[in-house]
């Protein structure tokens, strides 16, 4: 891209985070980003400089976020693109999971990122410009078994994005939610990952589906460098999509579920349908 740009990236320090920013720094935008502890990131991506913003930011506290994009202002003069990237899979059935990891994982997997747009907006509604990109899962469309809540807050972030969309088109903004598949990033490992703290035997399934997703670590089919290039991209499109699945496995998955949904709503059509007053 041959104009600089400020971007706000949470969840910088590793992954696809850390990939986006290492990029945009090596293009020579202004990045400032965000991880739980400041240290992570200068280790990551090296000592703030003029064009480095290295932010100790707590999400899901929205006096923190507040902090972080009033300071971003402050020091780059504006914001254009914000990348909502931090959060963390949870793996555990409904009736393992208890409600304080479940609402641990919704305050950081959806209402981090609601926080982050909040305080973004009205900068970019003065403005009249901006791209905020959200990023989700291809599990908010495919779900698999054993990942009911982290597939329930993917859900969440595409379906809040599609409409924030609509919200913020006639100020000039741009939302795109991207969707991936599996990269090949640090997201199996417990830094990223955690699973029911009181698991029960009977879940058989629910195991063996961890098991399988845990023996891809290191093999994933995608890779997040190009991943990144790609979410890049997006920034230079005058008119970019509202959703964006990255990666074959997503692509493959979201067509499946799709043409089954369909299916499935022909199936029943006759039923949906016969709820209406007689005419």
């Amino acid at each position: 891209m041959s104009t600089s740009q400020t971007w706000f990236v949470t969840g910088a320090s590793q992954g696809l985070g850390l990939a986006l920013a290492r990029q945009l720094l090596a293009a020579g935008h202004r990045v400032a980003a965000t991880s739980r502890r400041r240290g992570n990131l200068t280790q990551a991506l090296g000592a703030a400089s003029p064009t480095f913003l290295p932010l100790e930011t707590d999400l899901t506290n929205e006096a923190s976020v507040a902090q972080a994009i009033s300071q971003t202002i402050d020091t780059f003069g504006g914001l254009d693109v914000v990348v909502n990237n931090a959060g963390y899979g949870i793996g555990g059935s409904v009736e393992e999971l208890t409600d304080v990891e479940m609402r641990q994982s919704f305050d950081v997997n959806v209402f981090g990122g609601l926080n982050v747009i909040r305080q973004a907006l009205p900068h970019m509604r003065a403005a009249q410009t901006g791209h905020i990109l959200n990023i989700s899962s291809i599990a908010a469309l495919a779900g698999a078994t054993g990942w009911a809540i982290y597939a329930a807050t993917k859900a969440a972030v595409s379906a809040f994005s599609e409409v924030l969309a609509q919200d913020v088109a006639p100020f000039g903004i741009k939302v795109t939610v991207v969707e991936p598949g599996a990269f090949r990033t640090n997201f199996l490992t417990p830094e990223s990952l955690v699973f029911a703290a009181q698991p029960i035997t009977a879940y058989q399934e629910v195991r063996a589906s961890h098991a399988k997703y845990l023996a891809m670590n290191g093999a994933q089919a995608g890779d997040p460098e190009k991943a990144a290039a790609a979410i890049m991209q997006l920034a230079t499109e005058p008119n970019p999509p509202v959703h964006l699945l990255l990666g074959q496995d997503a692509y493959q998955r979201a067509t499946q579920t799709l043409h089954s949904r369909l299916q499935e709503i022909e199936t029943w059509q006759h039923l949906t349908v016969s709820t209406g007053f007689e005419q």
